[in-house]
């Protein structure tokens, strides 16, 4: 029975330290966000309850991304036709799912808050929408120490964590404020519909932002770690760098 135990707690560590290997590379150089688990299958063995919180976090969000590309080129067509001829179904599928690494020619590569940046540059003549979305996508992942999948191993920063929520705060105060040299918004968001706006990208920007601070939350306090609380002034226009 000994033997048997041994043996055991050793395949266990080595479960451990592969699934743990995965998930550190699961990075911002392209594997997919995981689809939904079985609650019985071998990876959630080695999962704690907030590691699972942290795969459900990173997918909602991944599907809400997912919602908020489709509709900006809904609204802004003509960013969709400067990458594509096909249908917003299309290039989202193709960023979400392609062969890609998360690096695209077309924006020379730049991930994170580069591309974010990107997006708002008045120099800047390509689709906006891919940068943007790029953008908010890996700094999630960057802010997640490159993961995208999560086990009991992996060290997760609760800081970085919330300082990403605070970053597509100031993301969705750009998208409602900054234009270009004519005066027009770089992005068509929001509209009024009679007496009623349709506030549709900030109902779903807030519950991204939500999620990630529930999560960033839940973690300092599984670690004990304080985090630091701070208003990110708006009219510096300046992301929280990691």
């Amino acid at each position: 029975m000994g033997v048997i135990r041994t043996k055991n707690v050793w395949m266990l560590a080595l479960l451990l330290v592969l699934c743990a290997c995965a998930s550190n590379t699961a990075a911002v150089k392209g594997k997919k966000v995981p689809e939904q688990k079985d609650s019985n299958s071998l990876s959630q063995f080695v999962k704690s309850d907030v590691d699972r919180m942290a795969d459900v976090e990173m997918r909602e969000n991944t599907q809400s991304l997912r919602l908020l590309m489709a509709k900006l080129y809904k609204r802004n067509p003509a960013e969709l036709k400067k990458s594509t001829s096909g249908t917003v179904d299309e290039m989202v599928a193709w960023v979400f799912e392609g062969d890609h690494q998360w690096k695209f020619e077309a924006i020379g590569g730049v991930q994170d808050l580069d591309a974010m940046y990107l997006a708002f540059k008045p120099e800047y003549t390509g689709d906006r929408v891919l940068p943007f979305i790029v953008g908010v996508q890996t700094m999630l992942i960057k802010s997640r120490g490159g993961k995208t999948e999560f086990f009991m191993l992996d060290s997760v920063d609760p800081q970085k964590v919330y300082n990403s929520a605070r970053n597509i705060e100031i993301a969705v105060w750009k998208l409602s404020n900054t234009r270009d040299e004519n005066g027009r918004l770089y992005f068509v968001t929001n509209e009024v519909l009679g007496k009623e706006p349709n506030l549709s990208f900030e109902r779903e920007f807030g519950k991204m932002v939500g999620r990630i601070d529930l999560y960033a939350l839940t973690l300092a306090e599984k670690n004990q770690r304080a985090i630091t609380r701070f208003t990110q002034g708006f009219a510096s226009k300046l992301f929280i760098p990691f």
